[in-house]
């Protein structure tokens, strides 16, 4: 793999609210924990958790505004996390590839 693996952001982005969340910050380009608690099954106070595990790998950015904490998606570190999802799904292609010749060598050996 050419790209190193960030397993603590594979960790925070591996939490299905915490994607989901993630999806509705790139939807609306920012929002409050109250706001994202909105859209989900969860309270706001489960909502500012999950925010702080995404702020702490660097996957949002929180802004202070008055009483609330305005959250963006780090455009930069959710590219990041694209390029090592796709060197991940690269490697385990190759390892199937390899799997696959493997077995068709068997089965022809078989075969003979």
């Amino acid at each position: 793999m050419s790209v190193a693996v960030d397993d603590d952001l594979w960790s925070a982005i591996g939490d299905p609210t915490r994607r989901r969340m993630v999806d509705l910050l790139l939807a609306d380009g920012a929002g409050t924990a109250t706001t994202l608690s909105d859209s989900l099954p969860v309270t706001r106070q489960a909502v500012a958790k999950h925010l702080v595990v995404l702020d702490r790998v660097g996957l949002v950015h929180v802004t202070p505004a008055g009483r609330e904490r305005r959250y963006r998606v780090d455009e930069v570190q959710l590219a990041r996390a694209v390029a090592q999802l796709a060197d991940v799904g690269s490697a385990w292609d190759a390892r199937l590839q390899r799997i696959k010749r493997i077995a068709e060598a068997i089965e022809r050996s078989q075969k003979k």
